[in-house]
Protein backbone atom coordinates (compact mmCIF):
# COMPACT_ATOMS: atom_id res chain seq x y z
CA UNK A 1 0.00 0.00 0.00
CA UNK A 2 2.09 2.66 0.83
CA UNK A 3 5.79 2.48 0.48
CA UNK A 4 8.92 4.50 1.06
CA UNK A 5 11.13 4.90 -2.55
CA UNK A 6 14.38 4.00 -3.02
CA UNK A 7 15.67 7.38 -3.09
CA UNK A 8 14.23 7.72 0.66
CA UNK A 9 15.58 3.97 1.39
CA UNK A 10 19.16 5.22 0.22
CA UNK A 11 19.34 8.45 1.99
CA UNK A 12 18.08 7.25 5.54
CA UNK A 13 20.17 4.31 5.69
CA UNK A 14 23.30 6.28 4.21
CA UNK A 15 22.66 9.01 7.31
CA UNK A 16 22.20 6.55 9.82
CA UNK A 17 25.54 4.96 8.68
CA UNK A 18 27.31 8.18 8.56
CA UNK A 19 25.46 9.08 12.09
CA UNK A 20 26.85 5.62 13.63
CA UNK A 21 30.96 6.61 13.04
CA UNK A 22 32.76 9.36 14.60
CA UNK A 23 31.91 12.67 13.66
CA UNK A 24 35.40 13.71 12.22
CA UNK A 25 35.37 10.79 10.30
CA UNK A 26 34.60 10.77 6.42
CA UNK A 27 33.67 7.66 4.23
CA UNK A 28 33.36 7.19 0.45
CA UNK A 29 30.50 5.99 -1.28
CA UNK A 30 32.41 2.87 -2.40
CA UNK A 31 32.80 1.89 1.70
CA UNK A 32 29.06 2.84 2.24
CA UNK A 33 27.04 1.21 -0.37
CA UNK A 34 29.70 -1.78 0.16
CA UNK A 35 29.29 -1.99 3.84
CA UNK A 36 25.10 -1.29 3.27
CA UNK A 37 24.60 -3.91 0.65
CA UNK A 38 22.99 -0.95 -1.73
CA UNK A 39 24.33 -0.36 -5.38
CA UNK A 40 26.74 2.37 -5.86
CA UNK A 41 25.54 4.03 -8.16
CA UNK A 42 22.30 5.08 -6.26
CA UNK A 43 24.47 5.58 -3.34
CA UNK A 44 26.18 8.28 -5.06
CA UNK A 45 23.02 9.97 -6.20
CA UNK A 46 21.39 9.89 -2.57
CA UNK A 47 24.67 11.80 -1.22
CA UNK A 48 24.37 14.68 -3.35
CA UNK A 49 21.08 15.33 -2.24
CA UNK A 50 22.10 15.11 1.25
CA UNK A 51 24.73 17.42 0.09
CA UNK A 52 22.30 19.72 -1.27
CA UNK A 53 20.14 19.82 1.59
CA UNK A 54 23.01 20.64 4.17
CA UNK A 55 22.66 16.82 5.71
CA UNK A 56 25.97 15.53 4.55
CA UNK A 57 29.49 17.67 3.28
CA UNK A 58 31.91 16.11 0.87
CA UNK A 59 35.96 16.37 1.73
CA UNK A 60 37.49 16.50 -1.63
CA UNK A 61 40.98 14.64 -1.79
CA UNK A 62 42.48 11.29 -1.49
CA UNK A 63 41.20 10.73 2.13
CA UNK A 64 37.51 12.38 0.47
CA UNK A 65 34.64 11.07 0.98
CA UNK A 66 31.50 12.14 2.98
CA UNK A 67 30.60 12.99 6.56
CA UNK A 68 27.31 14.19 8.47
CA UNK A 69 27.02 18.36 8.08
CA UNK A 70 25.24 18.09 11.54
CA UNK A 71 25.17 16.04 14.40
CA UNK A 72 22.18 13.36 14.67
CA UNK A 73 19.84 14.93 17.29
CA UNK A 74 20.00 17.82 14.77
CA UNK A 75 19.35 16.00 11.77
CA UNK A 76 15.30 14.62 11.04
CA UNK A 77 14.12 11.98 9.36
CA UNK A 78 11.78 14.64 7.57
CA UNK A 79 14.73 16.34 6.58
CA UNK A 80 16.14 12.88 5.02
CA UNK A 81 12.80 12.74 3.11
CA UNK A 82 12.84 16.56 1.61
CA UNK A 83 16.56 16.08 0.53
CA UNK A 84 15.43 12.65 -1.25
CA UNK A 85 11.57 13.36 -2.50
CA UNK A 86 10.35 17.02 -1.50
CA UNK A 87 7.16 16.33 0.66
CA UNK A 88 5.49 13.40 1.15
CA UNK A 89 2.18 13.17 -0.74
CA UNK A 90 0.09 10.46 -0.51
CA UNK A 91 -2.55 11.70 -3.26
CA UNK A 92 -2.11 13.37 -6.50
CA UNK A 93 -4.21 16.27 -5.51
CA UNK A 94 -2.40 16.79 -2.69
CA UNK A 95 0.80 17.90 -5.38
CA UNK A 96 -1.39 19.26 -7.77
CA UNK A 97 -5.44 19.69 -7.70
CA UNK A 98 -5.63 19.69 -11.01
CA UNK A 99 -4.06 16.15 -11.59
CA UNK A 100 -7.68 14.88 -9.92
CA UNK A 101 -10.54 14.89 -11.36
CA UNK A 102 -12.95 14.71 -8.71
CA UNK A 103 -10.74 16.86 -6.27
CA UNK A 104 -13.79 19.20 -5.33
CA UNK A 105 -15.98 16.50 -4.65
CA UNK A 106 -13.81 13.72 -2.98
CA UNK A 107 -14.99 12.44 -0.18
CA UNK A 108 -12.00 11.19 1.37
CA UNK A 109 -9.78 14.16 0.72
CA UNK A 110 -9.71 15.70 4.00
CA UNK A 111 -8.79 12.36 5.89
CA UNK A 112 -5.78 11.72 3.43
CA UNK A 113 -4.70 14.93 3.71
CA UNK A 114 -4.97 14.33 7.86
CA UNK A 115 -3.38 10.83 7.55
CA UNK A 116 -0.32 12.58 5.45
CA UNK A 117 0.05 15.98 7.89
CA UNK A 118 0.71 12.55 10.61
CA UNK A 119 3.23 11.23 8.74
CA UNK A 120 4.86 14.26 7.94
CA UNK A 121 4.42 15.68 11.88
CA UNK A 122 6.00 12.06 13.03
CA UNK A 123 8.97 12.31 10.53
CA UNK A 124 9.77 15.86 11.86
CA UNK A 125 9.40 14.65 15.33
CA UNK A 126 11.60 12.00 15.25
CA UNK A 127 15.69 12.71 14.76
CA UNK A 128 18.04 10.36 13.35
CA UNK A 129 20.05 10.11 17.01
CA UNK A 130 16.59 9.00 18.31
CA UNK A 131 15.89 6.03 15.62
CA UNK A 132 19.36 5.06 16.01
CA UNK A 133 19.30 4.86 19.53
CA UNK A 134 16.25 3.11 19.89
CA UNK A 135 18.30 0.10 18.11
CA UNK A 136 21.39 0.88 20.46
CA UNK A 137 23.51 2.06 16.86
CA UNK A 138 24.46 4.86 17.32
CA UNK A 139 28.41 6.03 18.37
CA UNK A 140 28.09 8.33 21.06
Amino acid sequence: MLKVSRKFEYGLHAVAYLAGRAPEEVVTVKEMAGDIGFSQEFMAKAMQHLKKAGIAVSVQGVKGGYKLARPPGEITVADIGKATEGYPHLMRCSEDESNCEIAGSCPHRGYMFSLEKKIEELMASTTVEELLSARGKLRV
